[in-house]
């Protein structure tokens, strides 16, 4: 998989929202937080917006990253580097 791009951060983000989608104990937390029911993630999983979101809520433990990274077999950067790369996911400059 190229690592850079659109087509890298829509795949990573949707694995990550398969990881979720398998993690009994984390997925009401995403659910809750998120204000999304499952029927919703399943129609937003090709929205970008929505996957950005799921990255977001990912990138807020790292131990959820870890976690999802081994078991995608991913680097532990690829999220952030995935999150970057989908519309509206350029870090702010607070300078």
């Amino acid at each position: 998989m190229k690592q850079a791009g659109p087509e890298f951060a829509e795949t990573v983000a949707v694995m990550a929202l398969g990881w979720l989608a398998g993690k009994d104990e984390l997925l009401p937390i995403f659910l809750g937080a998120t204000g999304t029911s499952l029927a919703e993630m399943r129609e937003r999983a090709d929205d970008p917006a929505f996957l950005r979101g799921v990255l977001d809520f990912v990138l807020m433990d790292d131990e959820w990253v870890r976690a999802f990274c081994d078991s995608a077999e991913l680097a532990y950067d690829a999220p952030m580097r995935a999150r970057q790369s989908l519309p509206g996911g350029a870090e702010p400059n607070w300078t």
